[in-house]
């Protein structure tokens, strides 16, 4: 408990002095109030309301519980800047918690819109945050608020942020581009970007280098195969030294290859072909291993923050109020995970909210 409102603390307060609750504490209500279910501003402040004796066990609520305009006022006029910072300082807190080096192994980025958290008229620009997913924990380490909607943009300034030292960067085909490469090599880290056709000249490189190998009889081959559900896949993995007359692309080594097969029930197959850039030559086996740990940011956080979560359902929109919540969601996604026990996101959710006693144990194992 305390760990979180220090870490909260952090946060400047925007409003004026003679706000009557403390910045540090509604932020921490959030939470606590997401961890139990709640989705909304004016779920927040119903927890608070309903709870107000058990929380005032942590922080000072001698003005009594907060609104729900307390609670939007505060999260439309806060920094998004300032919530991605604490987002950052929580998740290296959890990995010394869990006796992990400070660096990540392999982070994956990947953005997100909020569906309905547009401002009136503006539909078809939802709020864009950018994920930086780390597979090892399964954790959120870090995000970015795209203020213009400019992905690229985004996710190089929150990878500068971070300590690239030694770890893979695993992103999707808009972010195979030169400055990408090169923000991460000089930042120390590796790189897998998956590959398509708008990077034509690099594309059409990787297609002639696993053409010329075939011809050759030189490739390698990994392949597995997945049965389950009615469903069947195979895949098969491929790699390829880049040639000497590649196009200037900062630190490729090696393309990838990853042909697979899907069957579901008796419906006609699916056939795909992946490619990759890498920045450092491996087996077949080992950039299948890595390629397809980039999934991990879809199906474990923003599948949960969609569905557990219904942050693409949310209609807070104003200011800042969409993308500081999705700091919070995040943060509570993240405790919910590092619980041992084997129930989904949502039990763990409906648990919590029941159940005092394991709404605690939430924080003694974070701790």
């Amino acid at each position: 408990m305390d760990a979180l409102i220090t870490i909260f603390s952090e946060v400047r307060d925007p409003r004026d002095f003679n706000a009557r609750h403390d910045c540090a504490a509604i932020l921490f209500i959030a939470l606590i109030a997401t961890l139990c279910g709640a989705k909304s501003c004016v779920g927040y402040a119903d927890f608070a309301s309903a709870n107000l004796q058990y929380l005032a066990e942590f922080v000072d609520l001698r003005c009594g519980a907060p609104s729900h305009d307390c609670f939007s006022r505060l999260f439309r006029l806060i920094d998004p800047a300032q919530m991605e910072r604490v987002l950052q300082v929580f998740a290296q807190t959890m990995r010394r918690a869990l006796g992990l080096e400070p660096i990540s192994k392999v982070i994956v980025c990947d953005g997100k819109r909020m569906k309905r958290g547009y401002e009136r008229g503006r539909s078809f620009m939802p709020p864009l945050m950018i994920s930086v997913w780390d597979t090892e924990t399964r954790l959120s380490i870090a995000a970015r608020a795209s203020s213009d909607g400019n992905e690229v943009a985004a996710t190089l300034e929150v990878l500068q942020t971070l300590v690239l030292e030694g770890s893979w960067v695993l992103a999707d085909a808009l972010h195979c581009h030169p400055r990408m490469a090169a923000d991460i090599r000089a930042g120390g880290g590796n790189y897998a970007l998956k590959l398509k056709g708008n990077n034509a000249p690099l594309f059409g490189c990787a297609n002639r280098a696993f053409a010329k190998a075939e011809a050759k009889g030189e490739l390698t081959f990994h392949m597995t195969e997945e049965k389950g559900h009615d469903r069947l896949e195979r895949r098969l993995a491929s790699v390829v030294m880049a040639p000497a007359d590649a196009p200037n692309f900062p630190g490729l080594v090696m393309f990838g290859r990853i042909e697979s097969e899907r069957q579901v029930a008796d419906k006609k197959p699916s056939f795909y072909t992946h490619y990759v850039a890498l920045s450092e030559a491996m087996t077949p086996k080992t950039m299948l291993n890595l390629v397809r740990s980039y999934w991990g940011v879809e199906n474990n956080c923003h599948w949960q923050l969609d569905v557990a979560f219904d942050e693409d359902g949310c209609r807070t929109r104003k200011d800042n109020g969409a993308k500081n919540l999705s700091v919070i969601r995040r943060i509570g996604l993240d405790i919910l995970r590092a619980h041992p026990v084997d129930m989904s996101i949502q039990r763990k959710m409906q648990l919590a909210a029941w159940n005092v006693d394991f709404r605690d144990e939430l924080y003694t194992h974070m701790r």
